[in-house]
């Protein structure tokens, strides 16, 4: 399989679109590390599908917005399996996606900004100074970010996430352009709407019929439609691609 004996970190797997990555992954033979920060009953089902589907999973409770957890994290994961190989920062600070009461501009404090930018890019900031040392010693390793379509294209002005996204895209780019002569890849995965989630749980089906009437493939995404695109960045199908933004949205965002 694709992804035998490769460990794979997904943060933020224990449901949504991190768990369909990491079985995804599993699927194909990966062994995954399924982080969560609160709900144990979820990691436990996404890691037991893993192994169904004839991967292996190992479960971990961290909050990717610490540093010190991720710290143990990291070492938890290479006291049991000596490495890393794929890194997908999936994990953000909870956001619902409501067009009817979202905050509006002249509504929106710095401190929202803030809490966005900490929990989108902190986490993946972190995550990548702690792991990039250990890519570099194999001289080869792979960054997968998970951003948003809305970068592009803003149908709707959620203003502090967005930004935060943005940030990421640019991070991801400079890292790339860093750490490429080290066999190191880096890239982002924006998805459009993807239902259901968490997140997306409140999306009105009059905001979901227009989105599908712009989408030339006529739908919204689950979320195994974000897992593949992963795996393809993750793979040597793709070992030429770094500092790319793939967009997830069925079309309806062309680049």
């Amino acid at each position: 399989m694709k992804f035998n004996k490769q460990i794979v970190l997904v943060t933020g797997s224990s449901r949504g679109i991190g768990a369909a990555i990491a079985k995804a992954f599993a699927a194909e033979g990966a062994t995954v590390i399924i982080n969560y920060i609160k709900n144990s009953a979820a990691a436990i089902e996404t890691a037991e599908k893993c192994k169904e589907l004839g991967g292996s999973a190992k479960i971990i409770q961290a909050d990717v917005s610490s540093g010190e957890q991720i710290q143990k994290l990291i070492d938890e994961i290479l006291q049991d399996f000596s490495k890393i190989d794929i890194l997908v920062n999936n994990a953000f600070k909870p956001y619902i996606f409501d067009s009817e009461n979202r905050k509006q501009f002249h509504e929106t404090s710095w401190n929202d900004y803030q809490e966005q930018l900490d929990g989108v890019l902190f986490s993946s900031y972190t995550l990548c100074q702690t792991i990039l040392p250990i890519f570099k010693k194999r001289t080869k390793g792979n960054i997968i970010n998970i951003a948003s379509d809305l970068v592009a294209r803003p149908t709707i002005p959620y203003h502090d996430y967005m930004t935060a996204k943005a940030a990421l895209i640019g991070f991801s780019r400079n890292l790339a352009m860093e750490v490429g002569q080290f066999g190191i890849r880096v890239n982002c995965v924006a998805p459009g709407l993807v239902y259901p989630t968490d997140g997306s749980m409140n999306t009105k089906e009059g905001l979901k019929e227009l989105i599908i009437n712009q989408t030339p493939l006529r739908r919204i995404a689950a979320p195994e439609d974000v897992a593949g695109p992963v795996l393809f960045l993750a793979s040597s199908w793709s070992g030429f691609i770094t500092g790319q933004t793939l967009y997830i949205d069925g079309g309806l965002v062309m680049r």
